[in-house]
């Protein structure tokens, strides 16, 4: 295969011009009826010079978009509309850390590899004991060990409960968002398979 002055062309590839009648060599490719997408590049059809001009001179890549989206697929930024998940400072795992505290800066990024890896020890650890995802951010909510019965449930709540109640220290409300997670968790793991 080699190109020629006509952009696009391919010659050698032996394909058949894909219009009706037409017995010239598809040397020139156009979007086919599947585009492309997640799983490749779409299909392609193979025309002769003459009918990928004809058909060129018909396509219409907005055909079957709304205004808005036409906008939208104009704009010079499309597709950079909001950060991924590797180009955000935390990359997606957490809170960037605080470089102050740190003489290297390898040994930050090392912490930070540290929790996450415990952090995914803890939710194998959760999954081999058959606990969900919401029971283990209400166990994380109560500071509980996965290993812990009902009364150490109970016993962890109303120590929280003396902790972050207005009533109990002296009407500082600063606390109540605290105080509703640990009721929920405690109410969610007290309903629980796990507390029967």
């Amino acid at each position: 295969m080699r190109n020629d002055r006509f952009h696009g062309r391919v010659e050698g590839t032996g394909h058949v011009c894909q219009a009706p009648g037409c017995e010239e060599p598809g040397e020139f490719r156009a979007p086919g009826a599947r585009g492309p997408g997640f799983d490749g590049p779409g299909d392609y059809r193979w025309f002769c010079l003459d009918h990928v001009r004809q058909f060129n001179a018909g396509y219409d890549f907005f055909a079957g978009m709304t205004p808005e989206e036409i906008l939208r697929a104009q704009s010079p930024i499309a597709g950079w509309e909001r950060e991924t998940r590797a180009f955000r400072p935390d990359a997606g795992i957490d809170a960037a850390p605080r470089w102050a505290d740190f003489a290297d800066p390898l040994e930050a990024i090392a912490q930070r590899a540290r929790a996450r890896r415990a952090d995914h020890q803890k939710a194998a650890e959760a999954a081999r004991r058959g606990i969900s995802p919401d029971e283990r951010k209400a166990y994380d909510a109560l500071k509980l060990d996965y290993g812990a019965d009902r009364r150490a449930l109970r016993s962890r709540y109303s120590e929280l409960v003396r902790k972050y109640h207005p009533d109990r220290n002296g009407g500082d409300r600063s606390h109540e968002a605290r105080l509703q997670e640990v009721v929920e968790a405690y109410n969610l793991l007290k309903a629980s398979a796990l507390f029967a």
